[in-house]
């Protein structure tokens, strides 16, 4: 598995995963090659169907799960092994849509406001005014801030996609005033990684993940905050200011209209705008329990 692994992280890399994500591959695929004490190139369709069955009956993941442990088996038989994958042989399972909870404007303030160093509400602040995934932030360069058409280049996006998106005058001085405070200036990475934020390599998915747990203890927020919690908050926070779905699609880089169009159902002001259709009955009175 040692020569296996070493091509799949080299496949993983060339492909710009998130080191996240090519960690989780990686760990997924030799979990899958343990349960059946043989090295995973000896394993085939039949194999892939018996482990998915005992994800689900036996470890009792959920269709999520199940799916991530898919997509790394996937990338690992086409990729690594050059194999062809059935769609067919191996379906996914059906995801279960849950809408996310989504922070008011002013628990996204509280939140900002409690962060517990100046580095991590940068990093909260650079979350919420964007809209980027967490991936996308940790990979940001100095060269990629353009105060002159004042908007930030998203470069290597999911799908290996660039985009721009704005930079708010309001982030654009908390990231001078960020620069300044670094002890040593990158000449490459916006967010330097390590301990003094010094190091030639930039932080991890760890690092922004951490700052919204301990900011939202620390501002008594009940509700699971996390990075991407922060890009709904920005797709929901500018449909109801008033951006059409269409910016916002561009904005988040979803390639498809309908990924954007589920903010629609978060937002207050499309909600509130909408009158129940009780509000047009004529209704005789009172009900009787209250005579």
């Amino acid at each position: 598995m040692t020569h296996l692994r070493k091509i799949m992280l080299e496949e993983l890399q060339r492909r710009h995963y998130s080191e996240a994500t090519t960690q989780r591959y990686i760990r997924l695929v030799e979990r899958f090659a343990q349960h059946f004490h043989r090295s995973p190139d000896r394993l085939g369709t039949r194999h892939i169907r018996e482990y998915q069955a005992q994800l689900f009956t036996l470890q009792k993941l959920s269709p999520g799960s199940v799916t991530n442990h898919l997509c790394a088996l996937r990338f690992f038989y086409i990729q690594t092994l050059k194999r062809p994958w059935s769609i067919t042989d191996t379906p996914y399972p059906k995801k279960t849509h849950r809408l996310p909870t989504i922070l008011s404007q002013e628990e996204v303030a509280q939140l900002i406001d409690a962060a517990r160093t100046p580095f991590h509400r940068t990093i909260l602040m650079t979350l919420y005014a964007t809209g980027v995934r967490d991936a996308e932030l940790t990979r940001l360069k100095v060269s990629d801030i353009d105060s002159r058409r004042m908007v930030i280049h998203i470069q290597g996006g999911k799908g290996r996609q660039d985009r721009d998106v704005m930079l708010s005058p309001v982030l654009l001085d908390e990231l001078r005033a960020h620069w300044r405070r670094l002890r040593k200036k990158s000449s490459t990475w916006l967010f330097p990684g390590n301990r003094w934020h010094t190091g030639a390599r930039p932080i991890d998915t760890k690092t922004p993940r951490h700052a919204c747990q301990y900011a939202a203890r620390r501002a008594g927020i009940t509700k699971s905050v996390y990075p991407h919690l922060l890009r709904h908050c920005f797709a929901t926070h500018l449909l109801e200011a008033g951006a059409d779905l269409h910016t916002i699609q561009i904005l988040l880089g979803h390639h498809d209209l309908k990924e954007t169009a589920r903010y629609l159902h978060l937002s207050q002001r499309h909600l509130h705008a909408t009158a129940s259709p009780l509000d047009t009955l004529v209704l005789r009175g009172r009900s009787q329990q209250e005579e």
